[in-house]
């Protein structure tokens, strides 16, 4: 992930504490009282307590923990469906406590959008129907929302299906249905609650990998509920572990896996499979330094200064890598295609496992991640595989 994007949402100092007299219960809290005593002095319940943390415009935020870890509590804070005993929650630099009712209604219909872990469809609403809701009740009448709709149902690869009926469908197209629902609002924001824990191991990761390739050309802004490591370290680009309601770690899949916090993170991690659970996206290097052309004069001078060797594209794609040494061998006419080495290139929501023979076949060079659209969107070092490979 990029560490220069902007801070979209923040979250200062949040409480929750769940019963009549939360205001009183607070300073308690505060002063350092366990969650027991709490529950046993006053009949109230921690769930959240002293949250800081912020998310970046346009990441994958992943919310982790154990059932009763406050994980759930905390995403229903982002659209106030739950308001904090105490707190700030600025979404673009605005304390969206500060909303009046009117104004939380427009933010949630136009910032936020929400996909559920049991679908929350509409039943006597037909697949199109649905898709196309958050739409209708903007404000947009059927012949604006319909084409958008039908073209949300083709992204989730779901065409054909708008006249169809929930029950009609299997979980994962359902699960589909309602990503597309989201989507379809144009909302910056989605907030995923356990959105894929109902699905079978097959689908969920089928709709894991789906998740991923939508948000290399949305760009979305996500926070994404799960109990599930393996989950947690393939999709987030960071991960925030909460137990009882505290906030535990912030940080990459890499740096939860190698570097846990404490005992509770680090007894979550001992037994994760990481080849199996990180994607290249979390620890691709993000250079994408690269040179186009078809012959020598048409690349010299672009290559890289300082670099051994570069990958070279053309109208066609990533062709291969060029070494420096080559390059100043060949005359300007003289093509490329000869003497490049042929490098496969990698996708970046690929799991570790599927590039490990990839790296064994070329220990000498970076491997290429590039994308659906064919862009280069970094480079695979071998020795970081290896090393976070390593237990």
């Amino acid at each position: 992930m990029d560490n220069d994007r902007e801070t979209l949402i923040e979250i200062e100092g949040l409480y929750q504490i769940f019963g009549p007299s939360a205001k009183d219960v607070l300073p308690k809290v505060k002063a350092g009282a366990s969650k027991e005593d709490i529950l046993a002095e006053t009949g109230h319940t921690i769930g959240l307590q002293d949250i800081n943390l912020n998310v970046k415009r346009g990441e994958i935020f992943v919310i982790m923990g154990l059932s009763g870890s406050g994980k759930s509590t905390l995403i229903r804070h982002f659209n106030r469906l739950i308001d904090p005993t105490a707190g700030k929650i600025k979404v673009d630099g605005e304390n969206i406590m500060e909303l009046s009712a009117k104004e939380l209604i427009t933010f949630r219909r136009h910032k936020m959008a929400m996909v559920f872990q049991h679908f929350g469809l509409m039943p006597h609403r037909c697949v199109l129907d649905n898709v196309g809701y958050g739409l209708l009740i903007k404000g947009e009448k059927r012949a604006e929302w319909a084409p958008k709709a039908v073209s949300w149902l083709d992204t989730v690869g779901l065409a054909g299906y708008e006249d169809q009926y929930p029950s009609q469908l299997s979980g994962g197209q359902q699960q589909r249905v309602g990503l597309a629902r989201a989507l379809c609002t144009d909302a910056e924001i989605l907030l995923m609650d356990e959105a894929f824990s109902a699905l079978d191991p097959l689908i969920r990761s089928e709709m894991q990998e789906q998740l991923m390739e939508l948000q290399e050309n949305l760009h979305k802004t996500i926070i994404f509920i799960t109990h599930d490591l393996d989950e947690a370290l393939r999709l987030g680009d960071r991960i925030a572990v909460l137990k009882d309601g505290k906030l535990v770690q912030v940080g990459t899949p890499v740096d939860i896996v190698l570097n846990p916090a404490d005992d509770y993170v680090r007894a979550f991690a001992k037994d994760v499979n990481r080849s199996r659970a990180l994607s290249v996206h979390t620890i691709l290097t993000p250079n994408t330094d690269k040179v186009e052309g078809d012959t020598a004069g048409e690349v010299r001078n672009d290559f890289p200064q300082g670099e051994d060797y570069t990958f070279v594209f053309n109208k066609e794609g990533y062709q291969g890598v060029l070494t420096k040494q080559q390059l100043d061998q060949l005359e300007d006419e003289a093509p490329l295609k000869d003497v490049l080495h042929h490098v496969e290139s990698i996708s970046q929501t690929s799991l570790l496992q599927a590039v490990i023979p990839v790296c064994c076949l070329n220990t000498h060079f970076d491997l290429p991640v590039i994308n659906k659209k064919g862009e280069l969107k970094g480079r695979l070092e071998p020795q970081k595989l290896a090393s976070v490979l390593t237990p």
